[in-house]
């Protein structure tokens, strides 16, 4: 008994089917099944190849679907060989195969040395699909005889004897025709699968699934006529190349053969209008130079080498850049103010900032700005005033994130001498934009990364250096490109991770959360047309009633920005949206009543802040990348050693001045009325609640020596007073920073008062009039005078 083992090595969709047996007719019959009286047999998808019958070929197998449709039929058995719809898909459906297949018989199988399975099929005749009774392991196929139409008609005749016609007057070119398809108008369909077979193995399947005769023949004769043209043309071309040199020359005729084919494609005419692009760079008479050897070492390999198509993308990616193509500048600064009044409410000394810059754009020609870095907590606006600028510009606006990038190549590009080599980001983005000078956003710069594969933030020295990028080089372009004329903004929510080099390359403009009257406004102006038109909603179909508004910013959202209130917006857009498809009658109004049916129930209180005076725990403010926030500082005594306990993730900072506090309070303790003993026996425990989120920094000195002191004293903190500042061992106050934004957590937080250090009245400039006026500001130089304000 004989028996064929073939190893796949590789799925085509990725997977391993491993080891497989085939064995012969003899051992296990392959006759088609029969399920419920039906016809049914395995059958297998074919991609960019079409088996007709009368014709015998040889198909590599390596889906695993087809492998266990050949195990299923077994070597002399039948299968239903089925052509695919879109050679592109990998795994097709049912619905992705052609309607008509071909019988087929396997004479053989085998397997070559990489592993893959070859089969032998011959094709015996055309049938139809009627439906897929398995999809797995393999197709099962329920199926009936292809029935023929018009297949006796005048026209059919006149179609086939202009087919042979063509067959008997170009004998001498259509070699691998076979004789025995003349003659055969009895098997009309068996002619015209075997010559389909023969001349267009590998495609037009239409010809396989057409059951109309008619339209076959005139599809055969249309592409046979074609065949023949090629075919000539083919020789056409050698005749006229082995004319034009000398015989023994045959490396020269084989240039001369590609120069003809090349001739033929266009691509002859393809390398003449990159010659011509090249010669109108503005580089130097070397550079150029060397693009014009590169595209002759091109025209010289054929199109299958790997170095063909790294050259050409190249050459492409070289003369597609926008070398001198410029937008006009707009030098109306009216309009520009407008333009960013319209889209942003307030910040207006960020607006003065820009309209500023701008004014020194139109009136320098050197072409060396400032690199602006706008630095706040997200959903501020960041990103979008930077558009603004580019459409105030009348200039092109190119947004490039870099948060996470950790390879310099990103920037810079790999050589081309890599496999999938690429040009770096920067100046891929300046193709894209079409213009040398856009305005070019480089997003979370805060947020680069680096590896072994270098450091993207060194890559960037170049590129945001006035005095370097003039002449930037890409490593995959390896030729010097002008990126003077580029204004590049970049955008961060903290300067602490940003490289010092980079960050001295970078004027910093500071933009600070809002106000609550500030996101009351941005919304009507802006956000609630904008889900409106997001959402498919009409003013006409929903109302939102006075005080809404106020209730999302106050219940819904702690944020500095505006972020998470257009989300909110969004939620209530999409349930009216449901209602209005659902068939409500009226216009959908929102109220402060039943806003809860939109948004669920409020996820914050008006204050968040202590609810009542309490010994131990005092309230602080406290600043990070996403805005300001208040700080629940809780001190607690029991029975011990002396010892000092830090909870709740704090940072080295943080710890430092928590022992700070304490040894204040214990070297002034007589002062306060404490006894010494209470530092042998008692132990001091200090937590600050949300112990999954790091904290640190010195600004939270006085809150903790407060809380200490509360809790050492049995004495009670004022629930409604917030405060900041470093404290040192002297007990004197220092300054802070992140001023607004922690007057503005405190504002969010329903707090009453707030001590700050004496030394930050200053910055009080800054703050919005609203806070300052529903806020009690107290200023103090002496922690004592902290004490004798939050202490009961």
């Amino acid at each position: 008994m004989k028996y064929t083992r073939a190893r796949v090595i590789k799925d085509t969709d990725g997977q391993e089917p491993g080891e497989i047996d085939l064995v012969e007719e003899e051992t296990v019959s392959s006759d088609a099944s029969k399920k419920e009286g039906k016809t049914t047999l395995p059958a297998i998808a074919l991609r960019g190849v079409t088996l007709f019958p009368h014709t015998t070929s040889e198909l590599d197998i390596g889906r695993r679907k087809s492998v266990s449709a050949i195990l299923e039929a077994h070597i002399g058995g039948r299968i239903i060989l089925i052509p695919q719809l879109d050679d592109s898909v990998v795994a097709p459906r049912t619905s992705q195969l052609a309607s008509v297949g071909t019988l087929a018989k396997i004479n053989d199988v085998s397997h070559g040395d990489n592993g893959t399975v070859t089969v032998e099929f011959s094709g015996l005749h055309r049938v139809k699909i009627l439906s897929y009774t398995q999809t797995s392991p393999c197709f099962i196929v329920e199926y009936e005889k292809l029935k023929q139409t018009n297949y006796d008609t005048i026209t059919a005749q006149a179609y086939y004897r202009n087919i042979l016609t063509l067959l008997s007057d170009n004998t001498e070119i259509l070699n691998n025709v076979d004789e025995s398809v003349n003659g055969m108008w009895s098997d009309i369909n068996g002619f015209i699968d075997k010559l389909a077979g023969t001349l267009v193995f590998n495609k037009n399947f239409d010809l396989l699934i057409e059951p109309d005769t008619e339209i076959r023949l005139a599809r055969l004769a249309q592409r046979l006529a074609g065949e023949i043209e090629i075919i000539k043309a083919e020789k056409e071309i050698s005749k006229r190349v082995k004319q034009s040199i000398d015989r023994g020359q045959r490396e020269y005729f084989l240039r001369e053969q590609i120069s003809a084919i090349q001739e033929e494609l266009g691509e002859g005419k393809e390398n003449r209008e990159l010659s011509q692009k090249i010669e109108k760079l503005p580089v130097s008479d070397e550079i150029k130079e060397k693009l014009k050897k590169d595209i002759a070492k091109n025209a010289k390999m054929p199109m299958s080498s790997p170095d063909y198509g790294v050259t050409r993308n190249y050459l492409e990616f070289v003369t597609e850049l926008p070398w001198e193509v410029r937008t006009e500048d707009s030098r109306d600064l009216k309009k520009a103010k407008e333009i960013l009044d319209d889209e942003h409410f307030g910040l207006e000394k960020i607006k003065d900032r820009i309209i500023e810059f701008l004014a020194v754009h139109q009136l320098t020609q050197e072409k060396k700005e400032p690199i602006l870095c706008f630095v706040g907590p997200p959903g501020v606006g960041k990103t979008s005033i930077v558009r603004s600028i580019a459409q105030a510009l009348n200039r092109k606006y190119v947004r490039m994130s870099v948060g996470g990038v950790r390879d310099e190549a990103e920037i810079r590009g790999h050589r081309k001498t890599y496999v999938g080599a690429m040009p770096g980001r920067i100046l891929a983005n300046i193709k894209l934009a079409g213009t040398v000078n856009p305005v070019f956003l480089l997003d979370e710069i805060d947020k680069l990364a680096s590896d072994f594969r270098g450091d993207p933030s060194s890559a960037l020295l170049e590129v945001l250096d006035p005095e370097q990028n003039n002449t930037f080089r890409d490593n995959y372009m390896e030729i010097p490109f002008d990126l003077s004329d580029v204004i590049f903004i970049t955008t961060a929510n903290t300067t602490d991770t940003i490289p010092p080099a980079l960050l001295d390359r970078m004027e910093i403009i500071e933009m600070s959360g809002y106000t609550p009257l500030e996101k009351k406004e941005i919304a009507l102006r802006h956000l609630y047309a904008k889900q409106l038109r997001a959402n498919g909603v009409s003013a006409l179909q929903i109302e939102f009633a006075d005080g809404v508004t106020e209730k999302m910013i106050e219940g819904y959202t702690r944020e500095s920005g505006v972020r998470n209130l257009e989300k909110l917006i969004a939620q209530v857009m999409r349930k009216a949206a449901r209602r209005i498809v659902e068939g409500e009658d009226g216009k959908i109004t929102v109220t402060c009543e039943n806003l809860e049916d939109f948004l669920g129930i409020p996820r914050y209180s008006k204050s968040d802040a202590n609810k009542s005076d309490e010994v131990g725990t005092v309230t602080g403010l406290a600043w990070t990348v996403f805005g300001g926030e208040i700080l629940n500082i809780e001190v607690s005594l029991m029975n011990g050693k002396g010892d000092v306990i830090l909870t709740g993730q704090l940072g080295d900072v943080m710890k430092e001045s928590a022992r700070t506090a304490i040894s204040y309070i214990h070297a002034h303790a007589a002062d306060y009325g404490i006894s010494e003993e209470l530092f042998k026996s008692k132990d001091i425990h200090i937590h600050i609640p949300e112990g999954a989120i790091p904290k640190d920094g010195p600004s939270a000195g006085i809150t903790l020596a407060t809380a200490v002191l509360s809790a050492l004293t049995g004495k009670g903190a004022k629930c409604d007073v917030a405060m900041t500042g470093e404290i040192t061992l002297r007990g004197k106050v220092l300054p802070i920073g992140g001023l607004k934004e922690k007057l503005l957590a405190a504002h969010r937080a329903g707090i009453k008062k707030v001590i700050l250090p004496t030394d930050n009245k200053k910055d009080l400039m800054d703050i919005p009039d609203i806070i300052k006026r529903e806020l009690t500001i107290s200023y103090v130089t002496d922690i004592n005078q902290v004490f004798g304000q939050a202490i009961i």
